[in-house]
């Protein structure tokens, strides 16, 4: 019997959405673990040194490595000083598996019937999901890119990858040096709504994203929108379904009652491939997802609804949460 491989993401999360869950990868016995330290950069970049050599990868969680835009990619100082902390195992931020996983699932979504062309699309952060920006827009979606609301509160929608691009040339030099928590909830703001940008919320019928960045701002009433977002509790499904929801995808299928970020399994992929992260490709990730069944999941929240309500083909579900 193979030995168990042990991969531990290490989030500036919140620990209330800690969670472990054992499964088997490409043959190979894996237990994915989830550590949030609240927010506390010092006692995550701690943690991480404490794991380096005592596990088989390690996660950045809670943090993106770099902000990436077509080809140019900037890197943050914080999440570097964490990924440093490490010196034998390897570290990653899910940054590979995330923009390939993100484009087939919108690949597979408008495989399954679901209309994406024309329709309004609310796009929190495009810098931390380019691929899945890139594969709205050749979908046909009428975007708006909210990174400058969502990231440094300024209510100023984006409407264009091209001027998404001129933007972050000139202001991911700076952001990236600047502490993370400045534009990103960590810790128990997380758990916080501070509604804003009602209006987008109001005008989009499909909200994409980064959950947290959703969950931050968003208004008492979703009704009858589609969440496409990543890293969802049961928790978070139930406010979801209470606040209106009609249907939500998560990228990555559910696993032990939620959806780990890619930093989690593309940590667990490096773990039973025994390759270097640098090694590994985007395509690499693709195809490695695909043998591994990490397929994206639907899931209907209202009772009412039938996925043909929605043009959702056999990939929707009811809701298990």
């Amino acid at each position: 019997m193979k030995a168990t491989k042990r991969v531990v993401s290490v989030s500036l999360g919140s620990s209330r959405r800690d969670h472990v869950w054992e499964t088997e990868l490409l043959g190979v016995p894996v237990r994915m673990e989830r550590i949030g330290t609240d927010g506390d950069l010092r006692r995550a970049i701690q943690l991480i040194g404490e794991l380096d050599g005592r596990v088989d990868a390690i996660g950045l969680g809670g943090i993106d490595l770099y902000i990436r835009v077509g080809q140019r990619r900037w890197v943050f100082r914080d999440a570097l000083r964490m990924a440093r902390a490490a010196r034998r195992t390897p570290v990653v931020d899910g940054s590979g598996l995330k923009h390939s996983l993100e484009r087939q699932t919108v690949q597979r979504l408008v495989q399954s019937g679901f209309r994406l062309k024309g329709r309004r699309t609310l796009l929190v952060l495009a810098v931390d999901r380019f691929g899945m920006a890139e594969a709205l827009v050749q979908a046909g979606a009428d975007v708006l890119f909210g990174d400058l609301g969502f990231g440094l509160g300024v209510g100023v929608p984006i409407r264009s990858l091209r001027v998404l691009s001129g933007l972050a040339r000139v202001v991911a030099p700076v952001v990236t040096r600047l502490p993370f928590q400045l534009f990103y909830p960590t810790g128990a703001r997380q758990e916080q709504v501070v509604p804003r940008f009602g209006g987008w919320y109001r005008w989009a019928e499909v909200i994409a994203g980064d959950f947290h960045a959703i969950h931050r701002h968003m208004p008492p009433r979703l009704e009858g929108k589609f969440i496409l977002t990543n890293t969802v509790t049961r928790e978070d499904l139930q406010e979801l379904r209470d606040r209106g929801v009609a249907a939500i995808c998560t990228t990555t299928p559910n696993l032990g009652g939620r959806s780990f970020g890619t930093n989690v399994l593309e940590a667990a992929l490096v773990a039973v491939t025994g390759r270097r992260p640098e090694e590994l490709t985007e395509e690499d990730y693709r195809q490695l997802a695909c043998a591994a069944g990490l397929r994206p999941r639907v899931e209907l929240l209202q009772p009412h609804l039938r996925a043909e309500d929605l043009g959702l083909g056999a990939l929707a579900q009811p809701s298990q949460a």
